[in-house]
């Protein structure tokens, strides 16, 4: 059987892809392999920059240039997205942070570990970027929830089996991981060259340049509309909680401050995998039917608790149970907001308010690992962690001030 037929019966028998259009599934395909890497190469990352003898600060710096490359380069990456089309520019992004993950994986100090890091944040802005504008343009309004949810479920089927295996490729070298994440992105690029080419997005692609030259003013005046600005506050506690704290200091909390084998790391991140699958159905579902704010507010509440679980109750028992609820989070903080941005932009190309959105998550990953690492460096594991509740508060905050769009005509122009 062929990809294409297996695509085919993928979204006919799938719930998360049922109805959907083809391109969401080969998103799905894109993500899975993408997410199976990333989630054997991320509990590895401070880890390995420790063995080079930095403090926790420096070793969490490792996550934040990623981000802040991300960061940096995410405007490109929408004007490369309005000037070339979404799958070019989705393809090269995954060959570049293939490339700069075997690179990092062959450092021999920490300075190149940095460089190459840094270096995989550009090619990764392009992915997030091109994948999300496909998937807001392909999706029918009331498909927006289920329809980044299935993307979210390629990460997430690829984020079980990572993690599931990531103990394993750990214990044999804290460089095979980013070897191993290398390849699974030229699966992905391989994926993207061949099942998205006859994509049906030529006409669109071909409109008038002028017709996209949106910039930073489009940006700003979205930031008007309070359900966008709450949609960038709830990827700013993500960026922060989920790809910053999670990412850069539990693993060093696990190791040196519970005083347990890296491998509990694996398993930590396997089960906010295992609970996101379980919810992620229904986080889709409640956003395109009982409407965006509910989900969002859901979410934002859930990593507010993940985050005082770990200060209330600082064991591995704290631990497991906050990466628990963490995967419920997950669930609904990725698709309310994305559906809330889709709402907002229509289906029209709006490559800086989904690089502007997308800026929000790199924003929180790159002050998260900064500021948390620096709390541990000299205050101590609670106080980054509250740190973490500080910004999920916030974010709560205006998820529950916000006017539903599941309905709203409302619209950039």
């Amino acid at each position: 059987m062929g990809l294409s037929q297996y695509l085919k019966r993928l979204i006919r028998n799938s719930k998360w892809l049922a109805g959907l259009p083809r391109e969401v599934a080969v998103l799905t395909v894109i993500a899975f392999f993408v997410a199976i890497g990333f989630g054997i190469v991320i509990p590895a990352i401070p880890i390995f920059a420790r063995s080079f003898g930095v403090t926790a600060f420096a070793a969490s710096s490792v996550v934040s240039i990623f981000a802040l490359m991300r960061f940096a380069s995410s405007p490109l990456s929408g004007k490369l997205v309005n000037r070339f089309g979404e799958r070019q520019v989705l393809a090269t992004g995954l060959i570049i942070v293939s490339i700069s993950s075997f690179l990092a994986g062959i450092a021999d100090n920490f300075l190149a570990l940095i460089l190459w890091r840094g270096a995989g944040g550009l090619g990764s802005a392009m992915f997030t970027v091109s994948a999300f504008s496909l998937i807001l343009r392909l999706a029918k309004p009331n498909q927006r929830g289920r329809a980044v949810s299935a993307f979210n479920g390629g990460f997430l089927i690829g984020g079980l089996a990572g993690p599931a295996v990531g103990g394993i490729v750990i214990s044999i070298s804290l460089r095979a991981p980013f070897f191993v994440y290398a390849i699974s992105l030229m699966f992905a690029a391989a994926t993207a060259i061949i099942m998205l080419k006859n994509a049906p997005l030529n006409d669109i692609e071909k409109e008038e340049i002028a017709a996209n030259k949106e910039g930073i003013f489009a940006f700003i005046k979205a930031l008007k509309i309070q359900p966008y600005a709450a949609a960038l506050s709830v990827n700013l506690a993500t960026g922060f909680i989920s790809f910053g704290l999670r990412s850069a200091i539990l693993p060093i909390f696990v190791v040196e401050g519970l005083l347990q084998n890296p491998s509990w790391i694996a398993i930590g991140f396997l089960v906010t995998s295992v609970t996101q699958a379980i919810f992620l159905s229904l986080a889709g579902r409640t956003t395109d039917d009982r409407g965006r704010k509910p989900a969002m507010v859901i979410g934002t509440i859930s990593i507010l608790i993940s985050v005082l679980v770990l200060i209330i109750l600082p064991t591995m028992l704290g631990f497991l149970i906050s990466m628990a609820i963490g995967g419920l989070a997950a669930a609904f903080m990725g698709a309310a907001p994305a559906a809330v941005v889709g709402d907002v932009i229509g289906n029209k190309k709006s490559g800086s308010l989904i690089a502007g959105f997308q800026m929000t998550t790199d924003l929180g990953a790159i002050a998260g690992p900064l500021i948390a690492g620096f709390l541990v460096d000299y205050a101590g594991f609670n106080w980054a962690f509250v740190s973490g509740a500080v910004v999920a508060t916030f974010a709560l905050i205006l998820s529950l001030q916000m006017k539903e769009t599941r309905e709203s005509t409302k619209r950039v122009t």
